[in-house]
């Protein structure tokens, strides 16, 4: 039982459950509605395999790096209990079973979506981006925003301009999600040599590229309501979401240095604009 629970721990499964509320989000702008669960079933086991076994992998690869970070020792903890070995075949067990999963039920398209959502993650972000630029994390933010296409791409074969819209807002959003993180534990990435933007270009740098990254989030979403893929209903909510994310960006940030609160309301934005989308688009296929 408590290797079963290491074997969760490694596998990241907050981030995990985000990815897979933008997959379905991409499924049901495909579908115009909620799409059958023939279809949601295995797309979601995919997406969630995939994300989870390149979860792994991160954790393997960046096992010399996150000994020294204590905000992780829960997780590096749990990767000696797994052991080695033993985090190398769940990650790959999971990760070709989701691209099976993606082949078999779907799209070539969609298994080529989800392959590069791995790659782009273990190997573009991890090995290299994350090592040696301190501006990894936007392209960074691909294999996060990469679940909503390949959402899309199992309910149509393509990809519409609306996943392109919404894969766009997250694409968006991830690097001032980030930065709140690096803000409020700078001290251990310049401890284990990731050069972060706050490390790298200090606090104040940092926050002006947050702020404008956090900014640029409300025309992006209210594309959606723009070219007729939502409603006003969702415009309105996307609007109050932002004001909440904008706020807690600016009591937080730079009102006092609680960037640990910023860092989960960015969270709470995130899930709020996927869910407005799946029951925006979900009630008005009624």
């Amino acid at each position: 039982m408590e290797l079963a629970g290491s074997a969760l721990l490694i596998s990241k499964p907050g981030i995990v459950s985000g990815v897979g509320l933008a997959g379905l989000a991409g499924m049901v702008l495909a579908e115009r509605g909620m799409p059958a669960a023939g279809i949601v079933i295995p797309c979601l086991a995919s997406i969630i395999g995939a994300a989870s076994g390149s979860a792994v992998m991160n954790g393997i690869l960046d096992s010399p790096l996150d000994a020294r970070m204590p905000r992780v020792s829960g997780r590096v903890e749990a990767m000696r209990r797994v052991g080695s070995g033993g985090a190398l075949a769940l990650s790959l067990g999971l990760i070709v079973a989701s691209l099976f999963l993606s082949y078999r039920y779907f799209h070539g398209m969609t298994a080529a979506l989800v392959l590069a959502a791995v790659l782009s993650y273990t190997l573009l972000y991890t090995l290299l981006l994350k090592r040696r630029s301190p501006y990894g994390t936007i392209p960074g933010g691909i294999p996060g925003a990469l679940p909503v296409l390949i959402g899309y791409s199992a309910v149509t074969g393509r990809i519409g301009m609306d996943g392109i819209i919404l894969f766009l807002v997250m694409i968006l959003w991830q690097p001032p999600h980030f930065w709140t993180l690096a803000l409020a534990h700078r001290d251990e990435y310049r401890d284990a040599g990731v050069p972060v933007l706050p490390v790298a270009r200090g606090e104040p740098y940092t926050k002006i590229l947050l702020f404008l990254y956090a900014v640029s989030l409300l025309p992006a979403t209210l594309a959606l309501w723009v070219f007729g893929y939502c409603s006003g209903v969702f415009a309105l909510v996307a609007v109050v979401l932002w004001c909440f994310f904008l706020l807690s960006c600016y009591r937080n940030v730079v009102g006092r240095r609680r960037y640990r609160r910023a860092f989960g309301a960015s969270i709470l934005y995130m899930m709020g604009i996927l869910m407005a989308v799946i029951v925006d688009v979900s009630t008005r296929a009624f």
